[in-house]
């Protein structure tokens, strides 16, 4: 017989065996033990030096048979693996598995055997845990598709946290966002309400010390450090935190935490934490990227929502498919008149300015770009009929007054030349009427730039007036003493009572506005008519009204006809004359003194002009 004890126990060899967590024992063709390994002496019962060397009494007699057929197998060149029962050398029989092979020398010739054997219950319990652990990955999978489906970020971290428990077994657990350099509780499962939202500085904590060291999970005992200083690990019992770091594409986003009071953690618990925390990243990731999409794509909508600008999306066929309320505004059509036809006005070219007039009379300055990525078209328009006009206006303002004064210096020039070439042909009363026409076109042509200087003084804000209390019925009286004698086509009736209360205001620049009302209720009145002028106490003001049968004021013209350079039609300067100041002059003279006036139709035709002023002496009034 050939002894290899010493090739199998010496060397590399025997440290092998002898750590070996199963039982191994190597026997000879005779069936004496070469080998007994330190797993074999705790297996079975029996210490080594017992047994080397002698035949181990291990097989039941009723198994001999059995036993010597699976070593013929083994001898003629298979190998065996069953399931069968051994002595212990108390005398109790073992359930184990054993795996028997042929020990050869170098020229191939047999020269023994070799078993392993372990107990038959630590397949099952290999097997119960493989199986656990395939339900479990089964689940996670399952639990990684309900979490992915849900984008809204509270819910995706509600969800991973009660997943945890079932997953792990845990007693309780939590996420933990990474806000800069804390940590922010943001879900929890079986922990108190009151942790929501608590937080601890990142560098002092578990994550901290996960994220130096470069792992991706851990577990923490209450051997290794104490538990209890953690903020949201408040379960009575607790003995192990496992943790896991929730990352996607290499950034860390938070962390998972897997606390246990009443079960223990394992390399399989650990395991899940581990992979269920790096769904729970890409989970987080995504949710918390869809939530910035929703807050940008919210901010571009207040945007779009609130830009006074009319703001438009074309698709690449030039349908409208967005169409903001100011859009709606300015054009009179609503997005549902809208979206999926064309705008309703001409395109400018991409890049260039188009300034169109809509049939509504509005003015719009339309810009166009494009998207080259998507071929959509982004229109911006606004309103410019306001600066259409007043450009308009100045124009007119020009061409008006240059003819308002060009005929007074006309007539001057005219009559200064004729009185100078021919004074002493001419009769005294020749040269009487000549100056006198000189003379009264001079005060028109002063009169003329007396309001312009008004205007231009009150658009700049700088009419200095001086507030007093003074009697209006007085002013009112003075003002239209001599007008029944002006026309013969208009008459005058004046009905202010002579206890009307004073007023509070400029008594020089409520003659100004009173004289402007006036000479407009002639103006607009060329066919002749009745010009009333009343006056009353109302509330804390007193209220005068200037009535005439003349042309009128449309309702849309009732307030423009106070700005600059604007009468009632745009014929109005041609058949009354004028450049659009005088309206404008009184609304600022009466404002500036505290007061209001404003223009109405009559409704039997005509004009009613009515200035309020404050009363002296009451809230409000200037002294």
């Amino acid at each position: 017989m050939v002894d290899y004890r010493a090739g199998i126990e010496g060397g590399v060899g025997r440290e092998v065996v002898a750590a070996a967590p199963n039982a191994i024992v190597a026997v000879d063709r005779e069936q004496t033990v070469l080998a007994w390994n330190p797993a074999a002496e705790r297996l079975f019962g029996w210490p080594s030096a017992e047994m080397v060397g002698r035949r181990a009494p291990v097989v039941p007699e009723e198994l001999t048979a059995e036993h010597n057929a699976v070593l013929e197998k083994v001898r003629t060149g298979g190998r065996v693996s069953l399931r069968t029962r051994r002595f212990r050398r108390d005398g109790s029989l073992l359930d184990v598995r054993v795996d028997t092979g042929a020990l050869r020398a170098p020229d191939g010739t047999h020269t023994g055997y070799v078993s392993v054997y372990h107990l038959a219950q630590d397949d099952e319990s290999a097997d119960d845990r493989n199986a656990r652990r395939g339900r479990l990955v089964r689940r996670l999978t399952d639990v990684v598709a309900d979490i992915n489906a849900e984008l809204e970020l509270p819910a995706v971290l509600d969800r991973i946290a009660a997943s945890l428990a079932e997953l792990t077994g845990a007693d309780a657990g939590g996420f933990v966002l990474i806000e800069g350099d804390r940590l922010r509780l943001v879900a929890r499962h079986n922990l108190p309400d009151s942790l929501r939202d608590s937080t601890a500085d990142l560098r002092t904590s578990l994550v901290g010390r996960l994220l130096r060291e470069g792992r991706t999970v851990m577990l923490e005992t209450g051997d290794q450090g104490r538990l209890d200083e953690l903020i949201w690990s408040r379960l009575p019992g607790l003995h192990t935190i496992a943790l896991g770091l929730a990352s996607t594409g290499g950034r860390p986003y938070g962390a998972l935490y897997a606390l246990f009071a009443k079960r223990k953690a394992g390399h399989l618990e650990l395991e899940l934490l581990e992979l269920l925390a790096g769904h729970a990243g890409i989970a987080v990731g995504n949710a918390m990227a869809y939530q910035e999409a929703l807050r940008q794509r919210a901010h571009e909508r207040a945007v779009f929502d609130a830009s006074a600008d009319g703001i438009a999306v074309l698709d690449d066929l030039g349908r409208v498919v967005r169409w903001n309320p100011a859009a709606g505004e300015l054009t009179g059509f609503g997005a549902a008149e809208v979206v999926g036809g064309p705008p309703p006005f001409r395109l400018p070219a991409p890049g260039e300015k188009l300034t169109i007039q809509l049939p509504s009379g509005t003015w719009l300055d339309v810009l166009c770009a494009e998207i080259v990525e998507t071929g959509e078209i982004v229109l911006d328009f606004r309103d410019v009929t306001r600066a259409k006009e007043l450009e308009e206006a100045k124009d007119l303002f020009l061409a008006t007054t240059s003819h308002e004064l060009r005929t007074p210096i006309t007539v001057v020039r005219g009559f200064a030349a004729t009185l100078d070439a021919r004074w002493d042909g001419m009769t005294d009363d020749e040269r009487r009427s000549a100056v006198h026409t000189i003379a009264e076109r001079s005060r028109s042509l002063g009169q003329l730039m007396d309001h312009l200087l008004l205007g231009a003084r009150a658009g700049a804000g700088e009419l200095t007036l001086r507030i007093e209390s003074f009697d209006l019925a007085a002013s009112v009286r003075a003002a239209t003493l001599g007008l029944p004698g002006l026309s013969d086509l208009h008459r005058v009736e004046v009905d202010v009572p002579r206890d009307l209360p004073a007023v509070s205001g400029d008594p020089l620049a409520t003659d100004i506005l009173l004289g402007q009302l006036l000479e407009n209720a002639f103006k607009y009145s060329p066919d002749g008519g009745l010009i009333r002028v009343e006056a009353w106490a109302e509330g804390g003001c007193v209220v005068l009204v200037v009535d005439d049968e003349g042309v009128g004021i449309a309702d849309a013209s009732r307030e423009r006809v106070f700005e600059r350079f604007v009468q009632a039609d745009s014929g109005d300067r041609r058949r009354f004359g004028g450049v659009g100041l005088g309206l404008y002059i009184v609304r600022s003279l009466a404002r500036a003194q505290g007061g209001e006036v404003s223009a109405h139709s009559r409704p039997l035709g005509g004009t009613r002009m009515r200035l309020a002023l404050r009363i002296a002496d009451t809230p409000g009034a200037h002294t």
